[in-house]
């Protein structure tokens, strides 16, 4: 089993919705998170316009998949698809060894629980 974690942009949900059910999993959980990548936030306009300020802490979504090995290549490359635009900030995906899980309601394990 895997863990695959995303950070995208927060615009791109649906896409990523739709790639990670195309691609068979079966369930993900999205966390409203603040960060910055190589870009160290970005320059927005200060109250005057000759001003800018440097906003470090941009909103991104957090998306977790928990997945099948044979599933895993397809989520991460249905989710990189999804919110690619070829510009800094279009976001990172991580894939962990998920060492067990469990279906509270069932008491399914594992694969099982997925």
């Amino acid at each position: 089993m895997k863990l695959i974690t995303a950070i995208v942009k927060p615009e791109r949900l649906e896409e990523v919705t739709r790639a990670v059910i195309d691609a068979g999993a079966h369930g993900m959980t999205v966390t409203e998170v603040r960060g910055f990548g190589q870009q160290y936030g970005h320059l927005v306009a200060a109250q005057s316009e000759d001003q800018q300020i440097r906003v470090r802490l941009l909103p991104k979504l957090r998306i977790e998949v928990a997945v099948e090995d044979q599933v895993a290549r397809s989520v991460v490359d249905g989710i990189a698809k999804s919110v690619n635009t070829g510009t800094i900030g279009d976001g990172k995906i991580w894939v962990c060894p998920l060492a067990g899980a469990l279906r509270v309601s069932t008491g399914e394990r594992d694969i099982q629980a997925l």
